[in-house]
Order: structure tokens, then C-alpha cells, then sequence
């Protein structure tokens, strides 16, 4: 689909030129490295979704008949009125792989409601043979229910349309079914549109999704994957790849992915990404603009959706995430100018990420409960808060970073007392309970089964300046009691139920689970210098310093002092509000860097 000008794209192609014989060689060994790594799913696998969408979609038309006879309409009209699931995403963009989510949209009649979505559908989810989990989060951006079915998870949006009925052949592509609608139906909807238009503004399908597959494996690999914790998601990292083909037409997947690399890195934001003009409608629908809405003009890494009305994709990038995707470009960069010259391999391109032992001091966020649908619900609502949590800790002045990690872990513990169960909902977990089974409480009076989910932000703190003397205080208070009260907002909050903490920990204090088996001890043993760039999977001027990044783990050391602020803010583990902390300044805390580091006190009681 070309522009009136005879490209795609708002700027004229940099090149039209086809990939020379090495970019096609390193296409071929990139297409066998993402072999190697397994991110194609099997035909059972690819059977199994059909089988799922099919059973969903037969889901969804009783549902609509269900709530239609709930308001009056007979039974003819409930069965014309329809209702039917649209696919968006990496399933229906064709690079999704084994295990991913299918993102779903349930179009459906006027007279339906979000409200029968969340109240009347997820009960019909649960009762759903083969229906292992179910949660709904009707308080996010985009509302959503989270479900598994026949081990094939599905995300599942909502869209009300002003119509009476959803017929079968409907397509999503007619503007005017964005008319009278809020801004959450406008938002789910433009899932599906958005992911249409994407597919026609590429000038080459096949190329697109080779070199999407590879950007997204990077990208989950180096943990920059995740919208809501303020990084891109799927549909974001989509467009990038789009627009780089835009301006490579003829270039093969190898090329895009190096090009990709060069001009992300170099991007001049807040510069928006386009795939097309941005297009006016007659509609009464709110569309990106930065000179007519102040929040607009906020957007640090703005990436602009393709389907009217045109909306930011990226609006959770945060400056911190922002500082750490474009070192992550550059890292990209480097290795693939490697991989092409036939220094290093793809593989080094797709190293795991090095999260856990970048920092010095995390902060861990704790959502727990002893009913497992109630912590479902809960630590969703907690998680879509994390990125409220970071945005205030870059107001505090001591720290030059706060990194969220995309995920959450989910742990269970089995607890014979109240203490222990007070203990697991701080995140101190005393041994005797870490260690214990299921069979071990049964028939027990008292016993109780905690669900936990831990959330952690790596903090990098800023350098001492020069000439400074004495300790320096971190003062967290402010930020994680504000995160804890307003997480507390939650109108179906409960707090016999609910439990929320945060604790800051030191890097030798995180939980074995956030580790690899293995991971943790093969970092603590000394490492042997690297002396090519082939022997290591990052580049040596990068290696360097990510080497100088990483913090030893002493033998030895004095026991942790931790604090941790409950659901009620108070100071639960230490006596004092302070406690004294190495600094952390980009350095191994080792023997020889130790004396050197002033010490750091940090606050964290109301």
C-alpha cells in the first residue's frame, strides 16, 4: 500500500537499494540462531490456539445472549445480538511464539456493558472446562481479563459499539464505529485497527516479521519489554520495525535488524515515530496532538499508532526506562556491527539480561493474600502502580536511576501461625517456611497458605560529588508511602485480604528465586579477564564497564539491615528511620573499591 507519492512512510525511503551478499548471509545464520532459540511454536500448539479461539469466540456469543435476556430483549434478538472476538497483537501480527498470550478483543452490542464484561463474563470464564486461571483488572488503562485456556493464555479486551448487534462480517476498519464511544472502547478497539494498518504500511510482510521476531527476542531478553512498567510493548517495538522497513524497502531482515539498531540509538526524541500522516476525522474522538494537549507534549519517547484516531503508544516511558532502552540501542549496535563484520555471533545479540546484579540496592514490592483469586486481582492492580512508584523516585535527589523490572515472581508460602503469615506478607520469610510443603499443614488448626508476587526496582544512586564530605541520606519514604497509600485506593481494596509492602534490600539480601538455577553461584566465582571480542557476548569497550557494573559477593559480610513498610506505613524490621548503606557509584563493591565509599543513610519510615 504506497502513499500518493509512490512510498510508504511520512519521509521518502533512505535507500531502495537491495542488501548486499553479506547482509543476506547474516539473514540466513539470524533465521537459524532464532531457530536454535526456540521461539517458533509446534503445529499442536498452533492446533491448540484455533481450538481456544474457536471455543472463546462460542464463549462470548452466550454471553451476549445471556446479558440480552437479563435486559428485556426476546429470545430472537438475543440471538442476533451477536458478539465476536477479534485477534491483535503478535498472534495475529504472525510472531508470536510457543507459550505467548493471545491478545483478544470482544466486540459486542450497545446494550452490553463493561460492567457485565467483568461481572457476568468472568464468572462463565471460570466455570470453562479447561479454565485454569482467570483475573480481571477493570481499573487499568486498558481494562482487562487475564485468563488461561487449555494452558493457552488470553488477554481479552472489551469494546461496547453503538450498535445493536454484531453481525458476523463486521470490520473494524469503518471509522464510524468509533462514534459515541468512551475512550477505553476507543483504546480497545484500536488494538485490532492498529495492528491491521501496521501490516498494510510495510512493504515487505515477510521481512517485517523476521526481523520483528528477532527485535522482540532482544528485547525480552535484555528485560525492555513490558508497556506497563514504562518500557514498549508488542505494538510499539511493532511500529519501529515498520518504520525501519519503510525506509528500507528492499532490504532483507539481517539489514532492518542493523539499521534498526543505528537509527534507534540516534533518534532526536521527543521526534515522534510515524507511519503515516497523522489523519483528522469528523468523529468526536480525542487524537494525538503535543500543541493542543499538554499531556501530549509530555511524551518522552513518543511512537504514534497508524489508525485513526492516532494515539502514543509509548505514554508510560518514563525517563529512567527511556535512559535505559537507548543504552540497550547502543549495546544492540555494537554487537550486531560485530556480528556482521564476523566477529561474535547472534547469539551474543540475545544475552541475558544482568538485572539482578547491576545494582547495589533494589527496593522489592510485595502483593499478598491467602485466597488465590483475590491475589490475582490484587497483584495485577499492584503491578499496573509500579510505574506510579518509579516516576517518584526520579523526584528524589539522590538517585540517578530507578529501573523496574518487567515482571513480577510468584511464590507460595504455607504458614502455621500468625507471625509467619505477618512475616511472608513483610517478605522476611523465616526458614522454617521456606523450606515447608503443602502436606506439611494439612490438617493443621490455624494453618494458612500465603500467595505472594515481589516486584522489584533496581536504584543506582548518584556519585558522590566532588569535595563532598560525610554521609548523604536517600530519603525513600515519600515515594513508597505514597505508592502504598495510593495502591490502598483501590476500591475493592480489602484489607483482611490485601496485603502490600516494600522493603529495600541489598543486592546479596534478593531472593533466590529471582535467580537461574545456578546464576547466582557462577556469578560469585571469580571471572577470568576476556581478551577478544569473540570470546564475549557484549563488545570490549561495553564489556568493560558492564564488568565494573556488576557488584562482587563477598564471602563474608555482616547480616543485612533491612526496613520495610507495610500496607500501614510503619517501620516493621529496624528499630531506627536510617540505615547506613555503602554508596552505590557504578563500582564492585569489593575489598579494594569498599574504603573508598562514603556511606549512604537511607530513610524509609514515614
Amino acid at each position: 500500500m504506497a502513499s500518493t507519492n509512490g512510498y510508504l512512510g511520512v519521509t521518502p525511503p533512505i535507500s531502495t537499494s537491495e542488501s548486499n551478499p553479506r547482509e543476506k548471509e547474516v539473514t540466513v545464520t539470524l533465521l537459524e540462531e532464532l531457530r536454535r532459540q526456540g521461539i517458533f511454536e509446534s503445529e499442536e500448539e498452533a492446533k491448540m490456539r484455533e481450538i481456544v479461539l474457536g471455543r472463546l469466540a462460542a464463549l462470548i456469543k452466550k454471553f451476549v445472549k445471556r446479558v440480552s435476556l437479563a435486559r428485556g430483549l426476546s429470545e430472537s434478538a438475543a440471538n442476533s445480538a451477536g458478539g465476536k472476538i477479534y485477534t491483535f497483537g503478535s498472534y495475529r501480527l504472525g510472531v508470536h511464539g510457543p507459550g505467548t498470550d493471545i491478545d483478544t478483543l470482544c466486540v459486542v452490542p450497545r446494550h452490553v456493558t463493561r460492567e457485565d464484561f467483568f461481572n457476568v463474563l468472568e464468572g462463565m470464564l471460570r466455570e470453562m472446562e479447561g479454565v485454569t486461571e482467570v483475573s480481571g483488572v477493570p481499573e487499568a488503562f486498558v481494562p482487562i481479563i487475564k485468563t488461561e485456556i487449555s494452558g493457552i493464555p488470553i488477554d481479552l479486551l472489551f469494546a461496547q459499539l453503538s450498535l445493536a448487534a454484531i453481525p458476523d462480517d463486521l470490520d473494524l476498519r469503518d471509522d464510524n464505529l468509533l462514534k459515541n464511544l468512551d475512550e477505553r472502547c476507543v483504546r480497545s478497539l484500536n488494538g485490532s485497527r492498529v495492528i491491521n494498518e501496521i501490516l498494510r504500511l510495510v512493504p515487505n510482510v515477510d521481512v517485517f516479521r523476521d526481523a520483528l521476531r528477532c527485535i522482540k527476542l532482544w528485547a525480552q531478553r535484555r528485560a525492555i519489554y513490558s508497556n506497563v512498567n514504562g518500557f514498549l510493548g508488542g505494538v510499539a517495538w511493532a511500529m519501529l520495525v515498520a518504520r525501519i522497513c519503510q525506509l528500507y524497502p528492499n532490504a532483507v531482515a539481517g539489514a532492518i535488524v542493523s539499521r534498526f539498531f543505528i537509527i534507534m540509538h540516534r533518534w532526536s526524541w521527543p521526534q515522534p515515530v510515524l507511519l503515516k500522516p497523522i489523519e483528522d476525522g469528523p468523529l468526536q474522538v480525542r487524537v494525538w496532538n503535543p500543541r493542543l494537549y499538554p499531556q501530549d507534549r509530555n511524551h518522552r519517547m513518543p511512537i504514534i499508532t497508524p489508525a485513526y484516531p492516532s494515539m502514543c503508544a509509548t505514554h508510560n516511558v518514563m525517563a529512567s526506562t527511556q535512559q535505559i532502552m537507548t543504552e540497550e540501542f547502543k549495546r544492540g549496535s555494537e554487537i550486531v556491527d560485530q556480528v556482521i563484520s564476523g566477529e561474535v555471533q547472534w547469539s551474543a545479540l540475545f544475552a541475558k539480561h544482568d538485572f539482578f546484579f547491576r545494582y547495589r540496592f533494589y527496593l522489592q514490592v510485595i502483593a499478598s493474600s491467602p485466597d488465590l483469586d483475590t491475589q490475582n486481582k490484587w497483584s495485577g492492580t499492584v503491578e499496573s502502580k509500579i510505574r506510579q512508584l518509579v516516576m517518584r523516585l526520579e523526584f528524589v535527589d539522590a538517585l540517578k536511576l530507578a529501573h523496574p523490572f518487567i515482571k513480577g515472581f510468584d511464590t507460595v508460602y504455607y504458614c502455621l501461625s500468625e507471625d509467619e503469615t505477618r512475616a511472608v506478607a513483610r517478605g522476611e520469610i523465616p526458614e522454617a517456611v521456606a523450606n515447608r510443603k503443602q502436606e506439611d499443614i494439612a490438617g493443621k488448626e490455624g494453618a494458612t497458605t500465603m500467595y505472594t508476587k515481589s516486584f522489584f526496582v533496581g536504584l543506582s544512586i548518584k556519585p558522590k560529588e566532588a569535595g563532598a564530605t560525610g554521609p548523604r541520606k536517600l530519603d525513600i519514604s515519600y515515594p513508597t508511602n505514597e505508592f502504598i497509600k495510593m495502591v490502598r485506593l483501590w476500591e475493592k481494596y480489602d484489607e483482611s485480604q490485601m496485603n502490600i509492602a516494600v522493603r529495600h534490600i541489598k543486592h546479596t539480601a534478593l531472593p533466590d528465586f529471582v535467580f537461574d538455577k545456578g546464576e547466582r553461584e557462577a556469578a560469585a566465582r571469580p571471572k577470568k579477564r576476556s581478551r577478544t571480542a569473540k570470546e564475549s557476548p557484549a563488545p570490549s569497550a561495553k564489556r568493560s564497564r558492564m564488568e565494573s557494573d556488576t557488584p562482587a559477593r563477598p564471602d563474608s559480610e555482616s547480616p543485612l539491615k533491612r526496613s520495610t513498610i507495610s500496607s500501614q506505613g510503619r517501620q516493621l524490621s529496624t528499630p531506627d528511620s536510617s540505615m547506613s548503606f555503602a554508596s552505590m557509584t557504578e563500582h564492585p563493591h569489593t575489598a579494594q573499591t569498599s574504603d573508598a565509599m562514603d556511606s549512604l543513610a537511607v530513610a524509609a519510615s514515614a
